[in-house]
């Protein structure tokens, strides 16, 4: 045998981009694999235009069901929806990486994730490019926590601590340090990790609410209710439930009395320390129950009262499904809360995996949300402090909700808001957007061109097909106006700007 026969043949791997109809759009694939020998040529027709994707067709929701875990298609708009109420909305490519996964795998991959945050790309920067103060500048506490919504690849963090600064709301305007705002932060954002008992107990003496609700001028004294009557009827309990009377209020005031701190003029509030001296050492009966109750026992009473699971429920549930629970599934996630000792993240996980979160009606995403999902789309880093002021107009500066409430997520869209919110895309689209007058714009671009261009910048947003149909029509009517062949340049630049800004502006951005 010569040596030439006993070689094996040599062979060469080529991918060949293709694309497939996934039911919610086209995508692109690198499946199809060329094997061909040494010498042979791989052909170098590329996968040509995409064509538009398919447009979503929403379903009617359906009424609320008994608790269970999903069982239903689980692809990118399921994925997608995970992405926009447990994070800030997915990055170009995420919704697809997420729904490989499986529903199960998708939702555990975020609620637990592994290590520490990581914030991928540019750090964020005012307008003149100079590092963010979040801890003495006006406004750089809500760009960097805003930035870190954007970039951290565990946004279920991110967006649980939001959803306690909503719970738990405190101002900066009643508070003398951003840093102590940021401290509370901080103390929110692990709070997903244990049981709400103990993050109670850490907000109840947290500097920022000490100074919020006046708990650190609650003295034996000159008792003070404010903190008293929040714990209960915004924080543990309910309003008019019947869980508590004004006199359980005013004992509970009693049993909070010790806080105190000091006032330096340049620092404000600081030494912020529990003293006996001040404390009423006194018998109160607070739910009917006599002792001589302190702060921690005033905690305890409250999550141990029998209504406080069922409050817990029904207000976390709010923040993930608009429609109410079933009253099966809502006896069961209380029952599962009180079983594992009042942890929040077992809740959470039974909320994201039950079939109403997927096939419920949808929510109209907080500004803050519809800022960062926008930004996370786009790839664009925090470089202006413009986002301030914008996201305030929008109705959501981030550590000043407008009282003790929180925000009222039943009033994000009005005449007002809506208004900043397409300011927001116009901001956002200003070192994205086509130079009408640069020659490097094509003059011959196709309506399906620009479409694809304009949805591939956003990683392709899953549409309506009325509003896709709108935005083709828009497209279509462009080269008409074209009468010269200098216009054309121009016009299809201006084109495509338009449809930059009009799909982060329709409802199917807006919602989640």
């Amino acid at each position: 045998m010569s040596a030439r026969a006993g070689k094996k043949k040599r062979i060469r791997v080529y991918h060949r981009e293709r694309w497939v109809d996934s039911g919610e759009g086209v995508v692109r694939l690198r499946k199809k694999v060329i094997r061909r020998r040494k010498g042979e040529k791989a052909p170098r027709k590329g996968p040509g235009p995409r064509p538009l994707p398919r447009p979503q067709e929403p379903t009617y929701p359906w009424k609320p069901q008994p608790f269970g875990t999903y069982k239903g298609r689980f692809g990118r708009l399921e994925a997608t929806r995970l992405l926009n109420r447990a994070g800030f909305g997915p990055a170009p490519g995420q919704a697809e990486e997420l729904a490989r996964l499986g529903m199960k795998k998708a939702v555990l991959s975020l609620t637990r994730p592994k290590g520490k945050a990581k914030l991928t790309g540019p750090a964020p920067v005012d307008q003149e490019g100079l590092p963010l103060a979040p801890f003495d500048s006006w406004g750089h506490d809500h760009l960097w926590w805003l930035d870190r919504m954007v970039r951290t690849d565990q946004p279920f963090r991110e967006r649980m601590a939001l959803v306690f600064h909503d719970w738990f709301a405190t101002s900066r305007s009643g508070v003398s340090q951003q840093r102590q705002m940021i401290d509370q932060y901080w103390t929110l954002r692990a709070g997903v990790n244990g049981t709400f008992d103990d993050l109670v107990v850490r907000i109840t003496k947290d500097p920022a609410m000490l100074q919020w609700l006046n708990g650190g001028d609650n003295n034996k004294w000159s008792p003070n209710e404010n903190y008293a009557r929040e714990l209960m009827e915004l924080f543990t309990l309910g309003a008019d439930r019947g869980a508590y009377t004004e006199d359980d209020i005013r004992e509970a005031a009693r049993a909070l009395t010790g806080w105190r701190y000091d006032w330096d003029e340049n620092l404000g509030a600081v030494n912020f320390r529990f003293d006996p001296e001040y404390h009423d050492e006194e018998s109160k009966k607070i739910f009917s129950r006599k002792g001589n109750w302190n702060w921690r026992d005033v905690c305890r009473l409250c999550v141990t009262h029998k209504l406080h699971a069922s409050f817990f429920v029904d207000k976390l549930w709010s923040y993930f499904v608009p429609a109410a629970p079933s009253t099966n599934t809502r006896k069961a996630l209380i029952r599962l809360y009180l079983e594992s000792d009042r942890k929040v993240l077992p809740v959470v996980e039974a909320i994201l995996q039950h079939p109403d979160f997927y096939r419920g009606p949808p929510m109209v995403k907080p500004p803050v949300v519809f800022n960062a999902s926008l930004l996370r789309s786009l790839g664009l880093p925090i470089e202006t402090n413009d986002w301030i002021w914008l996201c305030d107009g929008a109705g959501q500066e981030l550590f000043m909700p407008p009282n003790v409430s929180g925000w009222d997520d039943d009033r994000w869209l009005d005449t007002s808001t809506v208004r900043f919110r397409w300011m927001m895309v116009t901001y956002a689209l200003d070192k994205v957007h086509a130079d009408p007058w640069d020659d490097s714009y094509r003059d011959s671009e196709t309506t399906r061109e620009a479409v694809n261009r304009a949805l591939g910048t956003y990683g392709w947003p899953a549409l309506r097909s009325d509003h896709q149909a709108e935005l083709i029509a828009m497209a279509n009517r462009i080269p008409a106006y074209i009468q010269d062949e200098w216009q054309a340049r121009p016009y299809l630049a201006m084109r495509q700007n338009a449809l930059l800004q009009l799909i982060p502006s329709c409802p199917d951005f807006q919602l989640s």
